[in-house]
């Protein structure tokens, strides 16, 4: 027997002769705001599904189909959502506090101010995905594709991007204070206005990236490629730059 309530306590579907997962693929465009707090959903296909403002703190969400789903405004925190295929779900403004998405597929995903503190995000892709305005904080981004990402005004601080592809992605004005960036790929990408104070970006590739105005304070580009970067009143006070290419 499978009765799924709402985060107010309100029955939105009775059915007795299914399992908690085969009754949610049936009735997976009727779960706004579901309560499923905790539940087992891995490898479950909710492809579209309807979970806007749903909670799904901690929910087991490992491996399951959710292409184009609307997670809006639903609270993740705690959640498994490794292996996770995510392509072009709207996840704007979700809660992935302390989530893991480790290898996800959030390629095209709407992730606008998602609040991802500490989250596990480590080779995921996250190509051309939105992410303006997120807070990644402390977050792990070790190896994930941000190709052509939009992290517009992103908090990325003390971040861990080490060997993330970055490349092509829109970083203006993001906060990247002490992140760590080690060998990561930031060619072509735009780091405008960008807050890099104390950032290590050891052996990382800048080639043709836009560091206009960028916070360069304190940061460690020993061994980075800067090969015709733009450096336009870029703040390079106290920046560490030994074997650093340039032009």
């Amino acid at each position: 027997m499978t009765k799924i309530y709402n985060i107010n306590k309100e029955l939105i579907f009775d059915e007795p002769f299914l399992y908690l997962k085969d009754a949610l693929e049936k009735h997976k465009n009727k779960l706004r705001k579901a309560n499923l707090q905790g539940a087992d959903l891995s490898n479950a296909n909710l492809e579209g599904a309807d979970l806007k403002g749903a909670n799904l703190e901690k929910a087991d969400l490992h491996n399951v189909n959710l292409i184009c789903a609307d997670l809006s405004n639903a609270n993740l925190s705690g959640a498994d959502l490794s292996g996770a295929d995510l392509v072009c779900a709207d996840l704007h403004n979700v809660n992935l506090i302390c989530a893991d998405l480790s290898n996800a597929n959030l390629s095209g995903a709407d992730l606008r101010k998602a609040r991802s503190f500490q989250v596990d995000l480590s080779g995921a892709n996250l190509s051309g995905a939105d992410l303006s305005g997120a807070i990644l904080e402390k977050a792990n981004l070790e190896k994930a594709n941000l190709g052509k990402a939009k992290l517009f005004q992103a908090n990325l601080e003390k971040a861990n991007l080490r060997k993330a592809d970055l490349k092509g992605s829109d970083l203006i004005c993001a906060d990247l204070h002490g992140a760590y960036l080690k060998e990561a790929n930031l060619q072509k990408t735009n780091l405008g206005w960008c807050n890099l104070r104390e950032a290590n970006l050891e052996k990382a590739n800048l080639q043709n990236a836009d560091l206009r105005y960028a916070n360069l304070q304190e940061a460690n580009l020993s061994g980075a490629n800067l090969e015709k970067a733009e450096l336009f009143k870029a703040n390079l006070e106290r920046t560490n730059l030994k074997g650093t290419i340039l032009d």
